[in-house]
């Protein structure tokens, strides 16, 4: 197959292995052996496309056009292969955990969760090979749909509570700020096409342009900018692999992925740092990063913490971008990736832990890691990415933010990224020295549990491995994030 039939293979697969699924309902283990089956050939598919595109080339395709300038078309570019290829490779482990997770907890309608989870991921990858800004919208649009089942999937009066807030603020922000942004675009430049060096150069002038800007980043609900942040933390009601989707997989990642590309492609770099007041952007990502980790601290809950902790580490992305320096800009690309592979382990352990042991309060793992080493173990890899240590993958693309920022001279974001690393040590290293260091409560010395079911441990150990292994080998990630900003 050439590129563009495995782009297209791409955006099939993931809606084949939903019904796939569907059809298997009565059958579980078949069932889930096409969820597998469908991960593992997409990310062969997505795959299959990175040599091409580090060497240069951009398959793509029109599927249709809708009216003059605005098309459903898809193109690979280096940031779309990067997310994609996160995305994918994810699911597969995903697909494993839910397994162990889905079965071990008697969760019901799990059907209806695996066919979601695929065309969440067909919705993906949609997003990660748009060609315009156009068929991103539709793509984004219809992630969040297809994944409010998976919000409220426990079907209780606070499941539903979530997902009404989850589908308020997504859906509120996308119609109020960025259709209208998407429209002027379209109307301004007669296209919506994403291009190296952007589409809006001379067409606006500083003032309106940073208006624009304005719209599309709280638009972009998704990458959680306060004050539209709180669908995250209400989202946590939903099963532990649906928050590792929301928070590693695909719907966050979809939003600073979204906002990489409107920064890179619609408005480009260096029409931004031509004279666009954008100190405003550093700033609400600078509160957003530092008020998210207080919360993050005072957070018994452990997947709140989490949730607030994503908050926080979304808007380093927004920051990154937001300095307009070439170095920040490979950190935020990069950090796509990393915070994708930490916190996807957290959101696996917290899972496990809850698996388990039934325990959802960081104040109640007094010694689990004894009982649970794996889990704790890959959990202590996972905040080791997020605080941004070596030899965690978080650390390279921290690394890579911290020193744009001060080739840029940009010293609040400097203070903003050193403050909230403490932070982020401030609330994921107790949780890891309770773990091991402190003796179980007197209520938990008679627990004899053990680690949760063998799928659910290998998958949080794999991506606690591929978290480390990132740190030492992240060339291909690396080659594609200098692909961005066409740097060598």
């Amino acid at each position: 197959m050439n590129g563009a039939e495995h782009l297209l293979s791409g955006l099939v697969l993931p809606v084949v292995g939903a019904a796939g699924v569907a059809v298997f309902r009565y059958l579980p283990n078949l069932r889930e052996g096409v969820s597998l089956l469908t991960a593992g050939a997409l990310f062969f598919c997505v795959a299959s496309l990175a040599p091409s595109v580090l060497d240069g080339a951009r398959p793509g395709f029109e599927l249709l056009e809708v009216m003059p300038g605005l098309q459903i078309a898809f193109r690979v570019e280096p940031l779309g292969m990067l997310f994609a290829l996160v995305a994918s490779g994810l699911w597969i482990v995903s697909s494993l955990y839910s397994i162990g997770y889905m079965r071990a907890n008697a969760e019901a309608h799990q059907t209806r969760f695996y066919v979601c989870f695929a065309l969440a991921l067909a919705a993906t990858i949609g997003i990660a090979f748009s060609a315009n800004a156009f068929t991103l919208f539709v793509f984004y649009e219809a992630l969040t749909l297809v994944t409010y089942p998976l919000v409220t999937h426990h079907g209780t009066d606070a499941a539903r509570r979530g997902g009404r807030i989850y589908l308020a603020v997504l859906i509120g922000t996308s119609v109020v700020f960025l259709l209208p942004a998407l429209v002027f675009t379209w109307h301004t430049t007669g296209t919506t096409d994403f291009r190296a060096g952007g589409i809006l150069a001379g067409k606006l002038d500083p003032v309106p342009m940073a208006a624009l800007l304005a719209l599309y980043m709280f638009g972009i609900g998704k990458a959680a900018l306060m004050p539209f942040h709180r669908w995250l933390p209400a989202a946590m009601v939903a099963p532990a692999p649906v928050s590792a989707l929301l928070h590693a997989v695909a719907v966050v990642k979809a939003g600073v992925f979204s906002v990489v590309k409107v920064v890179v492609y619609l408005f480009g770099t260096e029409t931004l740092g031509g004279g666009v007041p954008i100190d405003w952007l550093i700033a609400i990502s600078g509160f957003t990063i530092l008020a998210a980790s207080v919360v993050a601290l005072n957070a018994d809950n452990l997947k709140r913490r989490l949730a607030y902790s994503t908050v926080s580490q979304l808007s380093y992305v927004v920051l990154a971008m937001a300095v307009l320096a070439p170095l920040s800009v490979i950190g935020a690309v990069l950090h796509i990736a990393a915070h994708a592979l930490g916190k996807i382990t957290l959101f696996f352990a917290a899972g496990a832990i809850y698996t388990a042991s039934h325990k959802t309060e960081v104040s109640q793992l007094d010694g689990i890691g004894r009982r649970m080493p794996w889990t704790m173990g890959a959990f202590a890899i996972g905040a080791l990415s997020m605080i941004g240590l070596p030899p965690a993958v978080g650390f390279v693309s921290k690394w890579y933010m911290l020193s744009g920022a001060m080739a840029q001279a940009e010293w609040a974001a400097v203070l903003v990224i050193i403050a909230s690393t403490l932070l982020n040590a401030g609330y994921f290293l107790p949780v890891v020295y309770r773990a091991f260091f402190v003796s179980p409560r007197n209520e938990d010395r008679g627990s004899h549990h053990g680690e949760a079911p063998l799928p659910i441990v290998v998958a949080l150990c794999l991506t606690a491995a591929a978290t480390l292994a990132l740190f030492f080998l992240p060339e291909v990630p690396l080659a594609l994030a200098r692909g961005v900003i066409g740097a060598s």
